[in-house]
C-alpha cells in the first residue's frame, strides 16, 4: 500500500484528505499558510471560504440540491460541518465561514492517518500518488511544476479565457463586501426571501428609479484598482464584478444582482424598482455581505458608492470587495474523467484548479478524488462515477468540453444528460434527472463504499 500526498487543505484538499483516510490510506496534507498566505486569504485554517459563504440552493430538486444531496450519499465531511455551521439564508445553505473552517481544520487534523505539513510545494514527484487542490490561489512555484508535467499537451490556440501555457489557465475572481449588522439602517429595508421561498432571512434595500439612477451613475463613475502588470482581467461570466456589470448598460444590474422579481416589499405590497440583498455572515448575526456585488473598485470610492444604498448611508465595512487570480489547468486537455492526468495517473487535480466553480463543486471533486487517490494506493483502478449523476455529469463536461474554449462550469441541468423521453414541464423534469441521477449515484456508491464521519 502506497502513501498519499495532498497539496492544499482547501475545500477539496480538506476533503480528499479525509476520504483518503478513512479508507485506511495514510497520507501527507500540505497547506502553505501561514508560512506563505495569499491575497486573499485571512487566516491560517483549513477550507477558509473567502468569498461568500453560501453553498448555494437547498431546495429540493434544483441542480446544487442535487449534487449536494449526492455528496451526503457518498458521506461527504465538509457537507456535515457546512450543515452543523449554517447561519439563516432562506432557501440556500449558507455558512459562519468563521466556525465552518475551524471545524474543518479539527477534523482533518484529527485523522491519525493524516500527517499535516505546514509548507509551501513547489514540486510534484509523478511516480507518487498526488492530489493537487491548491485552489485559485496557486501560487507561482507549483504553478510552474504544473506546466512542466503539461509539458508535451497541444495547447497551440490560446483560451479566450485568459493565458494559455501547457494546459495552464488563467481567470479572475472576485469577493463582495461585508458591513456590520448594527451599522444597517433597519427603518430603510425589509426582510423578505424571493418568491417567499423560505424563511425571510435576507436584508433587502430597496431602491426607487431615482435612487437606482444616483447609485448607477456613481458606479459606473468610480476608480477601479489600477491593474498590475502581470494581470490580464478576464472575468468569469457568473462571477463579473458589479462595474462590469453596470457597463453593459444601465438596467443590466436591474436583470441581475438588484433584480427585484419575487421580492415584494411588504410595506407598499409592490417588489421595488431595484434592490440589494444582504446575507447574513455568521450565527451571531453581528455581520452580512452584500450578495452579488463582488467589485474592482478602490476602496474610497467603494465607501462613497455603497453607501448611496438605502439603509447603507451610514455602513461600517468589515471587508471591502476585491479580485484576485483564479488559476486553473485545462482538464478536456488533461484529465481523465477519474481527475487523473493523462500523462501522469498518479497525479489527480481537485476543486476549482481541476476547471470547477464554486464551493459544493470543489468539495465533490475532492471527494473523488481521495476516493480515487485511496483505490490508487490499494493498487485498485478508480472507478468513475456514472454519467448519469451530477457527480459524474460534471467529470463528463471537465474532461470532454472543447479544450480550446474550456471554461469552469457550476453544477446546472445542463450538464446532466437529457432524458430519453421528452418532458415539457420544466419542474417536472428536473424531479425526474434528478431521480435518475441519485439512482446512477447509489450503484456507484455501493462500489466505492460511503465512510462516516
Amino acid at each position: 500500500m502506497k502513501t498519499v500526498r495532498i497539496i492544499g487543505a482547501g475545500l477539496a484538499g480538506s476533503e480528499a484528505a479525509w476520504q483518503c483516510a478513512r479508507r485506511g490510506i495514510a497520507l501527507e496534507l500540505c497547506e502553505m499558510r501561514p508560512v506563505r498566505s495569499t491575497p486573499a486569504h485571512q487566516t491560517a485554517e483549513f477550507a477558509e471560504l473567502v468569498c461568500s459563504n453560501s453553498l448555494k440552493s437547498d431546495s429540493e430538486n434544483t441542480a446544487p440540491w442535487l449534487l449536494k444531496e449526492e455528496m451526503r450519499r457518498a458521506g461527504s465531511l465538509l457537507l456535515g460541518i457546512a450543515r452543523a455551521s449554517a447561519v439563516p439564508a432562506g432557501h440556500a445553505l449558507a455558512v459562519d465561514r468563521t466556525e465552518f473552517s475551524a471545524k474543518v481544520t479539527e477534523a482533518v487534523s484529527r485523522e491519525p492517518l493524516i500527517s499535516v505539513r505546514r509548507e509551501e510545494a513547489g514540486s510534484v514527484d509523478p511516480e507518487q500518488i498526488t492530489v493537487i487542490a491548491t485552489g485559485p490561489l496557486t501560487s507561482d512555484a507549483l504553478a510552474a511544476e504544473i506546466e512542466r508535467l503539461s509539458s508535451g499537451v497541444d495547447d497551440s490556440e490560446s483560451s479566450r479565457t485568459g493565458t494559455s501555457v501547457s494546459g495552464r489557465l488563467f481567470f479572475y475572481d472576485s469577493i463582495s463586501p461585508i458591513v456590520e449588522a448594527d451599522s444597517i439602517d433597519t427603518e430603510k429595508v425589509y426582510l423578505a426571501a424571493r418568491y417567499d421561498k423560505g424563511t425571510a432571512d435576507y436584508i433587502n434595500c430597496p431602491m426607487s428609479k431615482q435612487e437606482y439612477d444616483c447609485f448607477y451613475d456613481a458606479l459606473v463613475a468610480a476608480e477601479s484598482v489600477e491593474e498590475r502588470d502581470w494581470e490580464k482581467l478576464n472575468y468569469f461570466e457568473s462571477c463579473l464584478p458589479i462595474e462590469e456589470i453596470a457597463r453593459r448598460g444601465r438596467d443590466t444590474l436591474r436583470f441581475g444582482p438588484m433584480k427585484p422579481v419575487g421580492l415584494r416589499d411588504p410595506r407598499t405590497g409592490k417588489p421595488p424598482y431595484a434592490v440589494v440583498q444582504l446575507r447574513q455572515e455568521n450565527l451571531r448575526a453581528d455581520s452580512y455581505n452584500l450578495v452579488g456585488f463582488q467589485n474592482h473598485l478602490k476602496f474610497g470610492d467603494q465607501a462613497r458608492v455603497l453607501r448611496l444604498i438605502p439603509g447603507l448611508e451610514s455602513a461600517r465595512f468589515l471587508r471591502y470587495g476585491q479580485i484576485h487570480r483564479n488559476t486553473y489547468i485545462n482538464g478536456p486537455a488533461l484529465l481523465r474523467d477519474t481527475l487523473q492526468m493523462k500523462a501522469h495517473p498518479r497525479v489527480l487535480f481537485a476543486g476549482q484548479i481541476c476547471g470547477v466553480e464554486g464551493y459544493v463543486e470543489s468539495i465533490a471533486t475532492g471527494l473523488m478524488a481521495g476516493v480515487h487517490a485511496a483505490a490508487l494506493a490499494t493498487g485498485a483502478d478508480p472507478v468513475a462515477p456514472p454519467r448519469a449523476s451530477a457527480f459524474g455529469s460534471l467529470m463528463h463536461y471537465v474532461t470532454q468540453a472543447n479544450p480550446q474554449n474550456f471554461q469552469p462550469a457550476n453544477i446546472t441541468f445542463d450538464l446532466l444528460p437529457a432524458l430519453e423521453k421528452r418532458v415539457r414541464d420544466r419542474k417536472q423534469r428536473h424531479r425526474m434527472q434528478c431521480e435518475a441521477a441519485l439512482r446512477a449515484l447509489d450503484g456507484w456508491v455501493e462500489k466505492i463504499g460511503a465512510v462516516a464521519a
